[in-house]
């Protein structure tokens, strides 16, 4: 069974993750649209919350996100930034078993 797994696994693409073990604020982004494409998108969800909602909103931002987005403060921005992947690196942390949540 593990042979099949591997077939489909890509391996750990994450730099941090692959020298420390310590998964990245974006790890599981591989996943989301793998499980995606597998029409499961609550497991994508659970994989990487801001990745998933990144991607949706790069693809809608043509039709009107985007005008909002650069109309913030740089400052906002930035703040709105920093917070998403600090709650993101908490996310992933506690999936990974490194915090007890």
């Amino acid at each position: 069974m593990s042979a099949l797994h591997r077939v489909h696994d890509p391996g750990t693409l994450c730099p941090l993750r692959a020298l420390t073990g310590i998964p990245c604020p974006l790890c599981g982004g591989t996943t989301v649209f793998i499980e995606l494409g597998a029409a499961h998108p609550v497991k994508a969800l659970l994989a990487s919350p801001v990745v998933l909602l990144g991607a949706i909103g790069l693809a809608t931002a043509p039709l009107g996100s985007g005008r909002r987005w650069w109309a913030l403060d740089p400052r906002i921005r930035a703040w709105i930034i920093g917070v998403t992947l600090g709650l993101s690196w908490v996310w992933q942390l506690a999936r990974f078993g490194f915090l007890p949540l």
